[in-house]
């Protein structure tokens, strides 16, 4: 899935789906971190249950820290669902690398899609992406930016902090989609994966950023994933083209703070966490759906937060696979995984989808509608951590 090609051509516009949106940092040679990674201490946290993990994949977790996780065998990657593992490693995500890391990978599927394979309604037309009005956490406090490591160097995607049923107010669990914590079916599990709620609060400009502190980027902290889960269809069928596994493209994270956040939850520490909706209106019924993220692929560079509101069309990739929602929208690879809102059966906002896929162009987006499976992952992950 991942790919250095995308920024050396001219498909600079292309949607990373299917992994839409996540993109290798590429200015390094090997795949291996941005120099500024040397500046992290090594400081691991690596929970007993975690160095098993680790020493069942002939890891040796005492050399995680000299280096291990930048060494990538894609024949051995840590694949199944039992397999992640995500040990923190203390500053490794400094603002240098967070800022860097806005390169999505060449993912694109075609620009429109015939409707051959199921029910597709007419190519919605573009929607100019809008600005999220700063700071972000006054207007989209659950939105934030996924960093994480693959074979290709640094990634990101965007995610949002949802609901835990079992920890009313206290949710640690952050909504995104399976390609950006896991390759799909040629690969496995990425590493140093990490949340950002409110990434770059006030909108500064690139220039900015050069020069703010980790404070200013990362106002809320950094929240390292302890545990992932996407769905087996994603596993077995994901690919980096063409969409296919886009029906199950979701994925679901239990996150812990890189330091101290006095004891608070994410959600208490955010303000706010989404419900999300098994059960979702029937496109016909819903009158406007509103996705946001961080578009990383020109004309975006991946620090801003933008949105697309649209009224939803219906995506068949597929004919045997479950129909997907699609809005017109010109957000670019850095987007993928960003929530998607609209009413529930409550009538209340909701997170009902996540982006997914996308054309060359940018014209328009594609998510999967969440039902059983979706559900499913997201309660197993809520009894996981039950209580603690």
């Amino acid at each position: 899935m991942p790919s250095s090609a995308l920024a050396a051509t001219a498909v600079a516009a292309v949607l990373a789906l299917t992994a839409t949106a996540c993109g290798p940092e590429e200015d390094n040679a090997g795949g291996t971190p941005s120099a500024s990674a040397g500046q992290s201490d090594g400081k691991i946290t690596i929970p007993d249950d975690l160095k098993n993990r680790l020493k069942e994949h002939g890891i040796d977790p005492d050399k995680w820290r000299d280096g291990e996780w930048k060494n990538w065998d894609k024949d051995k990657w840590l694949r199944e669902a039992k397999d992640f593992v995500n040990p923190i490693i203390e500053d490794l995500w400094d603002p240098d690398r967070m800022r860097e890391a806005d390169k999505p990978p060449e993912n694109p599927v075609d620009n429109d899609i015939s409707g051959d394979d199921g029910v597709t309604d007419p190519t919605p037309a573009p929607v100019r992406a809008a600005g999220v009005a700063t700071p972000y956490h006054d207007n989209a406090p659950e939105s934030g930016k996924l960093l994480f490591d693959g074979p290709k160097g640094s990634m990101v995607c965007s995610a949002t902090v949802v609901k835990d049923p079992a920890n009313p107010g206290k949710s640690n669990m952050v909504w995104t989609a399976g390609h950006c914590v896991h390759a799909g079916k040629e690969g496995g599990w990425y590493r140093n994966i990490a949340f950002v709620p409110a990434y770059n609060n006030d909108g500064l400009s690139l220039a900015e950023l050069e020069t703010a502190p980790k404070e200013k980027i990362a106002p809320y902290g950094l929240w390292w994933g302890q545990w992932a889960q996407t769905s087996e269809q994603w596993i077995e069928q994901g690919a980096a083209t063409g969409g296919q596994g886009a029906p199950y493209d979701f994925a679901v994270l239990h996150v812990t703070p890189e330091k101290g956040s006095g004891g608070k939850s994410l959600e208490e520490t955010v303000g706010s966490a989404l419900p999300v909706e098994f059960n979702a209106p029937a496109v016909p019924k819903i009158a406007e759906m509103t996705a946001t993220g961080y578009p990383a692929a020109p004309p975006y560079d991946g620090q801003q937060l933008l949105r697309c509101k649209d009224k939803p069309g219906r995506l068949s990739v597929f004919r045997e696979q479950p129909t997907m929602y699609r809005i017109g929208c010109t957000m670019t690879g850095g987007s993928s995984g960003g929530g998607w809102v609209a009413a529930g059966q409550d009538g209340k906002p909701a997170l009902v989808s996540n982006t997914s896929i996308g054309p060359v162009t940018a014209g328009w987006l594609a998510g999967p509608r969440l039902g059983k499976e979706a559900e499913g992952i997201y309660r197993a992950v809520s009894e996981k951590y039950a209580g603690r």
